[in-house]
C-alpha cells in the first residue's frame, strides 16, 4: 500500500493477555472510529505482532499539521471512559508523530515487517540514501507489497491527558522502515537478510535497531461508514 497522505502516526504496545479482547473491541468500534472522523486522518490500521502480546497501530493522515489540530487535541485531552480504562494498560508504548519520507507500492499485505532505527551521527545522508533504494526496490519482489519510511517530528504540543493516563512515559522511534507483504516467511527472509540489524548498522543506523513482525488484525479508511 502507499501511504494515503504526507504524516502517519506509527505506535507500538503490549497489553495484557487478559485485557487483549475487550482491547480489540474498544480500539476496533470506538476507538478507529473516533479518530477517523476528525478531519485529516484518512486510514487506520492495527496489526497484531506474531512474537508476543503487543501491536502495531499506523494511522495515516493527511499533513502534519493534523497531529497539532485543535479537534485532534480535544479529543487527546476529553479521552472517553472505556478509553480510560484501557489505557493505563498500554505497556511499553512507543509513539512516533512522523513525517512520510518516502511511501511506494499498492494495496495491504496481511503481514508488516517494523524497523525502528536511529542513524549515527554524520551518516544521515548516507542512511536516508540507502532506505531509499530498499524502498524503491522492495514492492515488485515475491511476498512484498509496500515499503515504507516515516521520521518522526514530533509537534510541540503540551502533555495530553492520554498520555497522562498512560503514565506519561511514551518513547518515540527516529526513523521507521515499514514493509507490508502477503507472506510472512519473505518478510522473515527480508529481516533476517536485506534488512538486518547488521544491514542497518553498515548503512548508518545505531546498534539498537528494534524489529517486529506483525499480522493484520484490523483496517478501516475514513469513508468507510462510521
Amino acid at each position: 500500500m502507499a501511504l494515503l497522505g504526507h504524516a502517519a502516526l506509527a505506535m507500538w504496545w503490549d497489553i495484557a493477555p487478559a485485557l487483549r479482547t475487550e482491547f480489540q473491541d474498544w480500539h476496533s468500534h470506538e476507538h478507529f472510529q473516533e479518530r477517523l472522523a476528525l478531519p485529516g486522518f484518512n486510514r487506520a490500521t492495527r496489526w497484531a505482532s506474531l512474537e508476543g502480546e503487543g501491536f502495531f497501530v499506523l494511522y495515516e493522515l493527511e499533513s502534519h499539521d493534523v497531529l497539532a489540530s485543535p479537534g485532534y487535541l480535544a479529543r487527546l485531552n476529553a479521552p472517553t471512559p472505556w478509553s480510560v480504562k484501557l489505557m493505563p494498560h498500554h505497556r511499553n508504548m512507543v509513539r512516533s508523530q512522523c513525517r512520510v519520507e518516502e511511501s511506494r507500492g499498492s494495496g495491504i499485505g496481511g503481514v508488516a515487517l517494523t524497523l525502528r532505527f536511529t542513524p549515527r551521527t554524520g551518516h544521515e545522508q548516507a542512511l536516508r540514501g540507502q532506505v531509499q533504494q530498499w524502498i524503491t526496490a522492495l514492492p515488485p519482489q515475491a511476498g512484498v507489497m509496500g515499503a515504507h519510511f516515516l521520521r518522526t517530528d514530533p509537534p510541540a504540543i503540551a502533555t495530553t491527558n492520554e498520555q497522562q493516563l498512560r503514565g506519561n512515559a511514551d518513547t518515540q522511534a527516529a526513523w521507521v522502515l515499514l514493509v507490508t507483504g502477503y507472506r510472512e516467511s519473505d518478510l522473515q527472509a527480508l529481516r533476517q537478510g536485506l534488512l538486518s540489524t547488521e544491514s542497518l548498522q553498515r548503512a548508518g543506523a545505531q546498534e539498537d535497531v528494534q524489529a517486529g513482525l506483525f499480522r493484520l488484525d484490523a483496517s478501516m479508511l475514513a469513508s468507510d461508514e462510521i
